[in-house]
């Protein structure tokens, strides 16, 4: 009976049964199987947070996935054991066919071979060389490869550090902004309250003098009163007197009622009228100079949100995305001209290329963008199931699709009654309203993707920068059941 491997043991316990592949970023699940975060994360219902062990079928909530450190430093012990050649086997490699060591190494089918699979027919017109040259043929290009991938590793670190920076700027800027507008409102403020006081300091002193002469205009007119009433009452009673005694004294009584005519009091003077008037005009003046002030206000504060999201979109180029009927489902029908979609009562029968998806309901932009930054938009309709966003070129179009980062999908969503972002796991997005048509705006050279709010330019959600990797990326759309998308012109 053959001796187990020790190193092909440790290898196929550091190896995914989905991928077939090391694990990479290994994870648990409930029932204990391990699996590739990004594995096991495409088993799930389509956007259900449960997954399905493909193993034994036991179900658990994706966020129960528990990272295995424990199995990830074997990954790497094992992978360590595939680099070195003198650590990879205790015992020296055969032909399985021909049961001879693996000497050489065959460049056009890329195998290693033995002596006589070198005389073979199969290899006879091939370049076949020493399995030492071959090593270091491959370890050069290998070498080339990784300073390539280092290179690229350093631009994006550069790339973040620089993006950090711009955002403490950035930061620092909005602060500076925050601590100006609480200075100057302030200010604002305390000159109100100051001017309020003095207002109403004048207004009380009117009050007092236009009290006062009240006052002694109510005096003299009792005063007069009493003395009207006492003179009538003498001469009423003149007047009834027998003739000889009317007529006594009657230049006395005639002088006395020419006395008795009344001069009415002036009320307020005409310096007192003018104060007041004037007090008055400044009064209406300085409340409508206020009202106009907070009318403008919140035009002012919206054309400085304007003005802060065209700063976000400069330079952005208006796309004219049209749909791509090679990409389409054979459910999906697409206008005459490209801009709108919906999905139909039958499956249509259109040729099945590797393009076009055969399972989501889903359709790809004829444009792709490797630079530069770019804006579209779609009206989605408001209420009903629908995904807009962006992918890359090579994104799987068949069988089920997992839309997330991972799988190279970059949107948000409207399903079933939830507005969220297609991250993993999803991202609820605060619903202040559905919208009805939503901005795309794709910046490559950042490597973000933003969304806004067509309605009233409001930002809805934004993938960061360096999140969406270089390459083709083309718009993407699913469209559900009683759903159509359109893309504005």
């Amino acid at each position: 009976m053959a001796t187990a491997n020790p190193a092909k043991i440790l290898q196929d316990e550091a190896t995914c049964p989905i991928c077939l592949e090391y694990f990479n970023d290994p994870v648990s699940l409930d029932c204990d199987h391990d699996f590739c975060r990004a594995c096991i994360t495409q088993c799930r219902a389509r956007f259900s947070a449960t997954i399905s062990c493909p193993q034994c079928r036991e179900t658990c909530p994706q966020r129960n996935l528990k990272p295995n450190r424990k199995l990830k430093n074997i990954v790497e012990a094992a992978r360590e054991l595939t680099l070195q050649p003198g650590r990879e086997q205790e015992t020296e490699r055969l032909c399985e066919k021909h049961r001879e060591p693996l000497k050489l190494f065959c460049k056009e089918d890329k195998i290693p071979i033995c002596l006589v699979c070198d005389r073979a027919k199969e290899h006879k017109n091939h370049t076949v060389v020493p399995e030492e040259e071959a090593v270091k043929e491959f370890k050069g290009k290998i070498q080339t490869h990784l300073k390539k991938l280092r290179e690229e590793k350093e631009k994006l670190v550069e790339f973040q550090e620089s993006s950090k920076k711009r955002s403490q700027e950035n930061l620092r800027k909005t602060q500076t902004e925050r601590q100006k507008i609480v200075s100057e409102f302030q200010q604002l403020r305390r000159f109100l309250e100051e001017q309020e006081k003095l207002l109403l300091a004048r207004l009380l002193k009117l009050d007092n003098e236009i009290q006062k002469i009240q006052t002694e205009n109510m005096n003299i007119l009792s005063a007069e009163m009493s003395h009207l009433t006492e003179l009538i009452r003498d001469i009423e009673g003149k007047y009834q007197k027998p003739a000889s005694e009317f007529l006594q004294d009657i230049r006395s009584t005639l002088s006395r009622c020419e006395k008795g005519k009344f001069q009415q009091p002036e009320e307020i003077s005409p310096e007192l009228e003018m104060g007041l008037s004037d007090f008055s005009q400044k009064t209406v003046a300085l409340i409508d100079t206020l009202r106009k002030f907070k009318d403008t206000l919140p035009s002012a504060l919206e054309t400085k949100r304007r003005e802060s999201l065209g700063s976000r979109r400069q330079g952005a180029i208006a796309a004219n995305v049209t749909l791509d009927p090679g990409t389409a489902h054979p459910n999906l029908v697409l206008s005459a001209d490209g801009k709108s979609v919906r999905v139909g009562h039958t499956r249509q029968d259109l040729p099945d290329n590797p393009e076009r998806f055969d399972n989501e309901l889903c359709v790809l932009g004829c444009e792709g963008f490797t630079s530069g930054r770019h804006c579209w938009e779609v009206e989605v309709g408001g209420r009903r199931h629908w995904a807009v966003g962006v992918v890359r070129e090579s994104v799987r179009r068949k069988g089920w699709i997992s839309p997330s980062p991972e799988e190279g999908i970059w949107a948000v969503e409207w399903w079933l009654g939830q507005f969220q972002a297609l991250t993993s796991p999803l991202t609820p997005l605060p619903l202040r309203r559905v919208p009805s048509r939503i901005w795309v705006c794709l910046d490559c050279d950042r490597g973000q993707v933003t969304f806004f709010d067509a309605g009233d330019e409001a930002p809805i959600f934004t993938f960061p920068p360096a999140s969406v990797p270089g390459g083709r990326i083309r718009p993407w759309l699913w469209v559900g059941w009683g759903s159509q998308l359109r893309l504005c012109p």
